[in-house]
């Protein structure tokens, strides 16, 4: 999956750093896994649907309600990309077209959920991060 062709995708990961970053800057405590038989290899993985929305919730102060709405957007949209890359993993055209699918329509289900002013703020972010990208892809 390029980033350059999900922008979503990529701010959402995105989030998810900065996020991380700033929680081990604030040397706040998290849970440990327990390892368990190895899995495919996810397109997102699993924690990240959680992880996103601990960060949206921090940087658009999500209300709970729409915490766990957004919550269920992610996991939603994790699970349906990586059943696309297990059903279309060696048709390059075809995954690619389906991500942008899923990515559209978890961008329709956020805009519903989030308030006009989140959902703005979210966008500015993911152009942000695009931009980020685009640079460090030109270097």
């Amino acid at each position: 999956m390029y980033p350059s062709c999900f922008p979503l995708a990529l701010a959402l990961v995105a989030s998810l750093l900065a996020g991380c970053a700033r929680r081990n800057k604030a040397n706040i405590p998290t849970a440990k896994a327990t390892p368990v038989a190895p899995a495919p290899a996810p397109v997102v993985a699993s924690s990240a649907a959680r992880d996103l929305t601990d960060v949206l919730t921090e940087e658009l102060n999500l209300t709970a309600d729409q915490r766990r709405k957004v919550r269920a957007v992610f996991t939603n949209t994790t699970e349906q990309a990586n059943a696309a890359k297990q059903r279309l993993g060696s048709n390059r055209p075809a995954l690619l077209a389906e991500l942008k699918r899923i990515n559209a329509s978890s961008d329709q289900e956020l805009q519903t959920i989030l308030t006009v002013t989140q959902y703005k703020q979210l966008k500015a972010k993911q152009r942000q991060v695009q931009a980020q990208m685009q640079a460090r892809k030109a270097q």
